[in-house]
């Protein structure tokens, strides 16, 4: 049985690792190895992780299997929301779930994680912002009642790439 329990300052590593694991298997064959290593570089450096960890209005979550991460997610509430930061919503900034437990609503269970805290923080809706390049993800979202709203342009190295934001509605 997948668990989900949150991460701390005592993960950092295993933050590191799972972001960079899933983030690889995601989006590295589609990207320039330039861009892609500088956004590496920049997105999982252990000072990045812990001043995102040490945020107060930002959270990350691991999905456990058998003592193993598997996926996590990140939410942020209220300022440390990228683009909208209100205090009606909440924005879900990552559910990264591992090629070989993909399938196994790993990212299901987390979504629902995600949306029973948002709730209980008296959130009217959560938004993220996906790669319009990633139709898996896209229909995913599209499944779970998400509907795009915006977009946003999301820099990946020096290249600019375009996500489509989508939000729930939680009334």
């Amino acid at each position: 049985m997948v668990e989900v329990r949150r991460a701390s300052m005592k993960d950092l590593f295993q933050l590191q690792e799972i972001g960079r694991l899933t983030f690889t298997e995601a989006f590295a064959a589609q990207n320039s190895e330039e861009n892609f290593n500088q956004y590496m570089k920049e997105a999982f450096s252990l000072q990045k992780l812990t001043t995102e960890l040490l945020e107060g209005n930002s959270e990350f979550y691991f999905a456990v299997f058998q003592s193993v991460v598997i996926g996590y997610l990140k939410l942020n509430y209220g300022p440390s929301q990228t683009d909208i930061q209100d205090n009606k919503s909440v924005e879900i900034e990552r559910i990264y779930v591992l090629k070989a437990h993909q399938g196994k609503k790993v990212g299901q269970l987390l979504l629902d994680f995600a949306l029973k805290l948002s709730k209980q923080a008296k959130a009217e809706y959560v938004w993220l912002g996906v790669w319009e390049e990633n139709p898996k993800a896209i229909n995913f979202y599209q499944k779970n009642g998400f509907v795009e709203f915006d977009r946003h342009i999301f820099k990946l190295g020096n290249e600019e790439q375009t996500d489509l934001m989508m939000k729930l509605s939680l009334e």
